[in-house]
């Protein structure tokens, strides 16, 4: 028997009237909530468990590069692979690894060095490939993490480990438990955009990557467009004026009262929250990717591709702007690090597509005063093998997948300054010192905002879900 059949409370009233009369009915009950929400998981700030301490960094702009970028081209200098180029792989350092399809039949498993000089940097002295001439110039500004690895060898679930926590998609990304913890610091922003370099290769990006999984919808991230519309049905047709939408809402919006009061439907607060963000993002959005009032300088720093939308020079110079309004999480993806084959070639082309509006983000951040608070992060999901994928050929070769051990590098936000952390063997196939998994990763992104990773949870199908799963541990040798 239903205990709430027939209820009357010592006034007289049955439930549905008692909720109806005091707050405004269901529907005042759920905007208050919504309303608090705002705030982020648990109401105010004094309601906040999982808040571990002062945060270093206020909001983090990552700059994913989607592919698997080489490491030992890159960051993790590696001479014995060139002094050995050409001979096997020793199964001392395989140790029977797994290796993918496209190379785990090959008869042989030759070993080839970076065709690429590397050389020291900055005071720091970090080692940097000749490709990267700009992040050089920022080499005391950064921590290189050379001893990433993961779980994952293929692509797909790679890059939605690296931005969920799990292998699976479903889950929550990075940005969204962020705005499910942290809320928003511009209430007319959303707290997670997405940025995507346009017209690029590679594999597929696909909206789960920064969806909210099984926390509420609001907390989707948004991708913005290189166009007119940056946000799709943003703007109002033809024959609506801003005075129409706004009565539209208002009515839209009792109505959804109604029908919550009626069904209890969670979606419906979701749809209130994002009609109201939309309405004042349309006086936003246009503001922040205008780019009118950039003087020259800017685009002598980031480059005269920045001046085209949809690049990755624009999409760098476009969250520097979000983050200087208060977005929360600001994810970039720039596609097409995959080097099966013709690794010289294509590694330099990329590198020449991003090295330079990198290494001004970082600048100009620091420039503006917004670096200290600000965690910057470059890197893909795995690295690449050590030995060349399928004939050996030393002046166009390819590399395949490598989970075992790639690079990363951060910036400001509480990070060490001119630091490279972590060691990976002679041939750079394992990590023999300071391994930094993805679930440390992450579990040291949410130290670094202030966030105690086994405290930030969300309760879901009778269990409570974190970021980190029941893993991870702050990497505290990068902490500043």
């Amino acid at each position: 028997m239903n205990p709430c059949v027939g209820y009357q409370s010592p006034f007289g009233l049955s439930r549905r009237d008692a909720l109806t009369r005091f707050g405004g009915g269901l529907g005042g009950v759920a905007l208050a909530g919504l309303l608090g929400k705002a705030n982020g998981a648990n109401g105010a700030n004094g309601g906040k468990p999982f808040l571990s301490g002062a945060p270093k960094a206020k909001r983090v702009i990552y700059l994913f590069q989607s592919g698997g970028p080489s490491q030992m081209d890159l960051f993790d200098h590696k001479p014995r692979l060139k002094a050995e180029q050409g001979k096997e792989l020793p199964e001392s350092v395989r140790m029977g690894q797994r290796l993918t399809g496209m190379s785990g039949n090959q008869a042989s498993l030759p070993l080839v060095g970076s065709p690429f000089e590397f050389s020291r940097h900055g005071g720091s002295g970090t080692w940097m490939s000749e490709l990267l001439p700009h992040t050089a110039r920022i080499a005391d500004e950064i921590t290189v993490i050379n001893s990433m690895h993961t779980d994952a060898i293929n692509h797909g679930p790679g890059v939605t480990f690296m931005q969920t926590g799990s292998q699976i998609g479903g889950r929550p990304s990075i940005g969204s438990w962020l705005s499910y913890g942290l809320g928003s610091m511009n209430e007319n922003l959303p707290s997670f955009v997405v940025l995507i370099t346009k017209d690029m290769k590679g594999q597929p990006l696909v909206s789960r990557l920064w969806g909210s999984g099984f926390l509420p919808g609001e907390h989707d991230g948004v991708r913005f467009n290189p166009s007119r519309d940056a946000v799709l049905y943003l703007n109002n047709p033809k024959g609506i004026d801003s005075t129409s939408r706004r009565n539209m809402l208002d009515r839209l919006k009792e109505l959804h009262r109604i029908q919550l009061a009626k069904s209890g439907d969670d979606v419906l607060e979701t749809r209130i929250a994002q009609y109201e963000m939309g309405y004042r993002m349309q006086a936003s959005i246009p503001e922040v990717t205008d780019f009118a009032a950039e003087p020259d300088s800017t685009y002598q720093l980031y480059g005269e591709d920045a001046r085209t939308p949809g690049t990755y020079a624009a999409n760098c110079l476009l969250a520097r702007r979000l983050a200087e309004r208060g977005v929360q999480f600001i994810q970039l993806y720039h596609q097409d690090w995959d080097h099966h084959g013709g690794l010289p070639g294509g590694l330099k082309a990329k590198c020449k597509e991003t090295d330079q509006a990198s290494a001004a983000l970082v600048t100009d951040l620091k420039q503006r005063g917004l670096l200290d608070d600000t965690l910057v992060i470059w890197g893909g999901e795995f690295g690449r093998t050590n030995y060349c994928q399928g004939k050996f050929n030393a002046a166009n070769f390819g590399r395949d997948h490598h989970p075992r051990c790639f690079s990363t590098w951060m910036a400001g936000g509480g990070v060490k300054a001119g630091h490279t952390h972590g060691l990976t063997d002679e041939y750079c196939y394992n990590v023999v010192d300071g391994g930094v998994h993805v679930h440390d990763f992450h579990a040291t992104l949410l130290h670094l905002l202030g966030i105690d990773h086994e405290r930030l949870t969300f309760q879901y199908q009778g269990r409570h879900f974190r970021l980190t799963d029941v893993h991870g541990h702050v990497v505290k040798e990068i902490l500043a």
